[in-house]
């Protein structure tokens, strides 16, 4: 009687073993491979046309003066990389790296390029970050292990645009998480400031929030699990995976914007990464617009706010 107790608990426990290891595996292919949309680049041109019609006049004219360059990278673990990059109309120092969010891609960031570019005078170069655009990769790295990619982009930006730039970088949604987390890390000289639009606190947070909201669960056990499988599969971890952490670290100029109507990544964080970060710092939470919308809702006003910032730090 005792022994089929004992068996009848055993497997029960691995029972709930392999259950937790397969919605932790479910989780963590839900969140790091979904299907892209990121890999499919016409469409991805489609759609800036679409929304942002000055585009296509002006893609037509870099293309014409063969000005809308493309160049690759290995990273260190032979990982093939791809970016876009464009001088300024004039000869400049001033330079912009641009990053993209979650399952877009430099082709899905191009307004950003645009404003630095025509409006503001810029060099740009804006990465596909893995698995993503041209790059290769199975997974989305939310951020975290992009840091160290987008880093050797910088460099790669500053020695293609005269190895003298005075440079930003300037993220969106993920790609405004990423940005965060770069600031935290050491910075060379030639790195001026930071604009993070609507990026998270941490993968923690976010991935909390998509659990409870999309499939109504808590926290207890599969964050932790998932988490846990996370860095057992790709060496980093949810928790680690924090810009608001990074931030603390960050002495360097930032601008945050955030929509006040942002239900994805919630308004809140903003206010949670503004407190953290030390001076110089500043915050622009823009009324009525929703998730990575506050550019295409406002373009004067946004660029306006983005050239008053730069202009404190790079000349």
């Amino acid at each position: 009687m005792r022994k089929r107790t004992f068996i009848g608990i055993g497997l029960s426990i691995l029972s709930v073993v392999v259950l937790l290891w397969i919605a932790s595996s479910f989780m963590l292919n839900y969140s790091l491979s979904p299907i892209n949309r990121g890999k499919d680049l016409q469409s991805s041109w489609e759609y800036m046309f679409e929304n942002y019609p000055e585009l296509q006049s002006w893609k037509d004219s870099l293309q014409q003066a063969d000005a809308l360059k493309d160049t690759f990278i290995y990273a260190p673990d032979r990982t093939l990389l791809h970016a876009i990059y464009v001088a300024a109309p004039v000869p400049t120092s001033k330079t912009a790296v641009i990053v993209h969010g979650y399952t877009d891609n430099a082709i899905r960031m191009m307004m950003i390029g645009y404003m630095y570019n025509r409006s503001l005078g810029y060099n740009i170069l804006l990465p596909d970050l893995r698995y993503s655009g041209q790059s290769e990769g199975d997974y989305l790295q939310m951020g975290w292990l992009d840091r160290k990619d987008v880093m050797q982009w910088m460099n790669v930006a500053n020695q293609i645009f005269g190895d003298n730039t005075q440079m930003v970088v300037h993220g969106i949604s993920m790609g405004g998480a990423t940005t965060m987390m770069v600031s935290g890390e050491l910075q060379p000289d030639y790195v001026k400031c930071f604009v993070d639009d609507c990026g998270y606190t941490s993968v923690w947070d976010q991935f909390s929030k998509e659990l409870k909201e999309q499939f109504g669960l808590p926290e207890i056990p599969l964050m932790y699990t998932s988490s846990w499988l996370c860095d057992l599969k790709y060496d980093w971890n949810f928790d680690e995976a924090s810009a608001l952490e990074q931030v603390e670290k960050c002495h360097l100029p930032m601008l945050f914007i955030h929509g006040d109507k942002d239900d994805y990544v919630p308004t809140w964080m903003v206010y949670q990464l503004y407190d953290a970060k030390p001076q110089p710092k500043e915050l622009w939470v823009v009324p009525n617009a929703d998730h990575a919308t506050s550019y295409q809702l406002n373009k004067e006003a946004y660029t306006e706010k983005v050239k008053q910032f730069t202009d404190k730090y790079i000349q």
